[in-house]
């Protein structure tokens, strides 16, 4: 009796073994749960921007202004940006502004302040008596500022321009270029801006084409916004005496903001 006592508690505790090894074994075996899958990047994001001004009466005049920007971001230190500006102005049934804005551009940030770009700038301009200008080119850039309520950043570099007017052939030459952009956050639903770009004829710097804006703008929804905007072209050599080294528009526009 007493050895068959012995005899279950060995078996007993020869199956209570075997089990809490077991239940170890698959403890350990089981595999954990998978990880949480990745944000996926920022897709695009930009504005696209709506103006209209009439007058009716003594004078009949219309001007409109249509703009477009998009950003691409996917935080891999390759950003892309495009821009498009197209003014058009009438007075009494005769056109008198016609201007068309485009901007294409990469930058590729090589520290936490200093980036490189390459960019592609077009330019037609009626009253300007500019057909077409074209202007690739590459640089560096440096951000000055980076605070959360506030940016700043310049840069420089060298290109090609690709320039025809009117009766007179195409002309090729060599640029260096040059731009600042600024923003400022009032507060969560308002901001200022201020940019400007300077292309130089790399022989002779008294041959440049200059462009500044700031303006303001403030939300009205959490996908739209008043924005109101101060545009100065200057050319210091025209191609002929009649046409104006200044040109100087105010915009008004109700702009949508998209983010995918």
């Amino acid at each position: 009796m007493k050895g068959a006592t012995g005899t279950a508690g060995r078996v007993g505790f020869l199956v209570m073994s075997t089990w809490m090894a077991t239940v170890g074994l698959a403890r350990a075996q089981t595999p954990p749960p998978p990880a949480a899958p990745p944000e996926p990047p920022p897709g695009w994001s930009g504005s696209v921007g709506f103006g209209l001004a009439l007058n009716r009466g003594n004078t009949a005049t219309t001007n409109l202004n249509l703009s477009f920007e998009a950003t691409d971001d996917p935080k891999t230190g390759s950003v892309w940006k495009f821009k498009e500006l197209y003014l058009r102005g009438d007075n009494n049934g005769k056109v008198a502004v016609d201007r068309l804005l485009l901007e294409g551009r990469n930058e590729r940030t090589l520290t936490k302040r200093v980036y490189a770009f390459g960019q592609l700038q077009f330019l037609e301009d009626q009253f300007k008596q500019i057909d077409y200008l074209f202007a690739p080119s590459v640089g560096i850039g440096y951000k000055l500022v980076t605070a959360p309520m506030t940016t700043l950043s310049v840069d420089g570099g060298v290109g090609i321009k690709w320039e025809k007017n009117p009766g007179l052939d195409r002309r090729t030459s060599p640029v260096f270029t040059g731009s600042d952009k600024f923003e400022h956050k009032l507060s969560t639903t308002a901001a200022i801006t201020q940019a400007s770009n300077a292309l130089w004829k790399a022989d002779d710097f008294g041959d440049a084409l200059y462009t500044f804006t700031a303006g303001v703008a403030a939300a009205l929804t959490t996908r739209t916004q008043l924005k109101v905007e101060l545009l100065d072209t200057y050319a210091t050599r025209p191609p002929t005496i009649t046409v104006k080294s200044n040109d100087v528009a105010l915009l008004t526009a109700l702009v949508y903001k998209f983010q995918e």
